[in-house]
């Protein structure tokens, strides 16, 4: 270990529209929601994360919270290079005689070009990274969850984002054909609050939305364990008074039915491109879920009977990406897919 190495801080950090998640020495030290709370007047950050998000929707005209990316890519250059710069100083909060050089490793969907790669490098670069290294998302949730992703055995990894589900085909640790579509959890919150106001005239919030998406999303109109009805507290339309309805996961269901039939597309034209031959390998292995969408009730089954090919959800899929660009982190010289 050289003098460097003893100053250098490496992380891996699982860039995400709805989460960032830092991992550093294989420990998850950061995972808050991505997004700032800013004061509109002076320009300075008042919150970052799970504090900016308590903010959200309740802010008055001097507070505007922003969430910098958008569709999994950066929309706000500014607020988030401050996200970058103090969710990095959360990792170890005390004060230090100097600040460590830093290494590090963020994960990108598949889809983006090379002008939103150059915005997430230069972010990095502008909250303090001397190296940067870049990995597509599907590539680093196959190897969190596991794979050996430079065998020459065909893997298909579906990863739904907040903001990006990127479908993917990995073989000897490369992309041999993608799919990035801008349909992910993010649509399906704004699915729910657009059937709340049409179908109830309630006006409910983003994060009530997000609220009914976790506790009565689903994917199928028939489930075998379905949750309970929710209670959902908005604004009546009509009235403008406060008020109390309770939604089945079959309405949910109904209402996100339009964007879970986009994901389905966007998976079948990733099969269709497959070459055979991975196809086959692709037959026997299944397709892998992981991302925070993967979690909703039901997606797993409907995208195996729309495949018929088996499909199996990541143990813990929300961090699968973030595990996978930390175990990148590591490997960083030895993985030639990672892009410098």
């Amino acid at each position: 270990m050289g003098l460097f190495d003893l100053f250098t801080q490496e992380i891996a950090i699982d860039l995400g529209t709805a989460n960032t998640i830092i991992i550093h020495n294989d420990k998850v030290v950061v995972d808050e929601p991505s997004i700032v709370a800013v004061d509109r007047a002076t320009g300075n950050v008042i919150a970052v994360g799970r504090r900016a998000q308590q903010m959200h929707g309740k802010v008055h005209e001097g507070i505007k919270t922003i969430r910098p990316l958008k569709d999994g890519v950066i929309a706000d250059f500014h607020a988030a290079e401050h996200m970058i710069r103090h969710l990095i100083k959360m990792i170890n909060p005390g004060k230090r005689l100097f600040t460590p050089s830093l290494k590090m490793v963020i994960c990108i969907p598949s889809g983006i070009t090379e002008v939103e790669k150059r915005a997430v490098r230069d972010s990095a670069e502008h909250a303090g990274a001397k190296e940067v290294y870049l990995i597509h998302e599907p590539m680093a949730a196959a190897i969190g969850i596991g794979i050996d992703v430079e065998e020459p055995m065909g893997n298909m990894i579906i990863d739904i984002g907040g903001g990006t589900s990127d479908i993917a085909v990995i073989a000897l640790g490369g992309i041999v054909c993608d799919k990035s579509i801008r349909v992910a959890g993010d649509e399906f919150t704004s699915d729910i609050e657009d059937y709340m106001r049409r179908q109830h005239n309630i006006l409910i919030g983003e994060r009530s939305a997000e609220r009914i998406k976790i506790e009565v999303g689903a994917a199928m109109i028939e489930l075998d364990e379905p949750p309970p009805d929710y209670a959902v507290h908005g604004r009546d339309l009509m009235t403008g008074i406060p008020k109390e309805i309770h939604v089945s996961y079959q309405e949910i269901a109904h209402a996100l039915d339009k964007s879970i039939s986009k994901i389905e597309e966007a998976v079948m034209g990733a099969l269709e491109m497959t070459p055979p031959e991975l196809s086959a390998d692709i037959y026997k292995t299944g397709i892998y879920l992981t991302g925070g969408g993967s979690m909703l009730r039901g997606l797993d089954k409907r995208i195996s009977l729309k495949t018929k090919l088996p499909v199996h959800v990541a143990d813990d899929p929300l961090r699968a990406v973030a595990r996978g660009t930390g175990i990148a982190l590591k490997n960083a010289d030895r993985f030639p897919f990672l892009i410098r």
